[in-house]
């Protein structure tokens, strides 16, 4: 039913996320309800969906609402694609990940803040069939929206839409700091390094500390990668399920440098962990020493 409706490009649906902070003192439900804390706590939900569903296409906020203790999210899904990649987020941890990340940021929190999520599709509980993607492509098709987009949401939506924007825009300039980089050097997190073709020891330590995201990078390096476009990634983990994460990781790697060569080089790892909000591990393959 969902593939025939997919075919006809009229695929809809509605989730609902509920969100509920774990740590003690941040009350997610209290601070959306406060005005000054909806617009950030509606900023943080908006990056993380932009961030877990491939983009800011496919989906819209209709409603923020209070379903104490948590604070409810309901999504529509207007693309399959988007929906899945979300689902696939949403399954691997990286939406809570998310959802941390940016909480973290923009509502100055200790790095221990952490989030507990529900996922529900009308009356069924997605979180109890999430390794079945297709089931819950299918229970989120079945739930159609009742409502249009919450006036509320509309106001911030174009309260986030001003910010962005903020003043009128001047035209790019290469600053003086950019221009001293050498062509054969990038940047991350403010430093400088060298770029190289990656190493039996990047692939290690890669394939000991990426866990279950792997997939999320392998996505972000087959935007660059044809080796890892379309199916490429579901074919490694159905092939190395057996083997483990570690295994799974590591074929991932090794297949990008033996179809990118001497392309394969560190920036474009380093690109890929930061795209994937895995800037720890990033640090650890550039073993990054914290500053005085």
């Amino acid at each position: 039913m969902a593939d025939k409706t997919v075919d006809e490009g009229v695929w809809t649906g509605c989730a609902v996320m509920f969100l509920q902070s774990l740590f003690p003192g941040v009350d997610l439900l209290a601070l959306y309800k406060d005005q000054q804390g909806k617009f950030i706590i509606f900023k943080v939900i908006k990056l993380t969906l932009r961030d877990s569903a491939g983009g800011l296409g496919g989906y819209e906020i209709l409603k923020v609402h209070d379903a104490e203790p948590f604070l409810g999210v309901e999504v529509k899904f207007v693309d399959v694609a988007a929906c899945q990649q979300f689902l696939e987020s949403y399954s691997s941890g990286a939406v809570q990940q998310s959802l941390s990340q940016h909480a973290c940021r923009l509502l100055a929190v200790p790095q221990d803040f952490t989030v507990e999520t529900q996922l529900k599709a009308g009356p069924q509980n997605l979180d109890l069939c999430l390794d079945q993607l297709t089931v819950c492509l299918h229970h989120i098709h079945l739930s159609q929206p009742e409502r249009l987009r919450d006036d509320e949401i509309d106001h911030l939506e174009q309260q986030l839409q001003s910010q962005a924007l903020g003043p009128a825009p001047q035209p790019p300039t290469v600053t003086q700091e950019e221009s001293a980089i050498p062509s054969n050097c990038f940047k991350f997190q403010n430093r400088v390094f060298e770029d190289r073709m990656l190493t039996p020891a990047d692939v290690q330590s890669f394939s000991n500390g990426v866990g279950r995201q792997w997939k999320h990078v392998g996505r972000a390096l087959g935007k660059s990668c044809r080796a890892l476009k379309g199916p490429a990634i579901d074919n490694l983990a159905y092939e190395y399920e057996r083997e483990g994460l570690y295994e799974q990781a590591y074929q991932l790697l090794s297949r990008f440098i033996q179809a990118e060569g001497r392309a394969a080089k560190l920036s474009r790892l380093v690109r890929a962990l930061e795209d994937s909000k895995l800037t720890s591990l990033a640090e650890n393959i550039l073993d990054m020493q914290p500053r005085e």
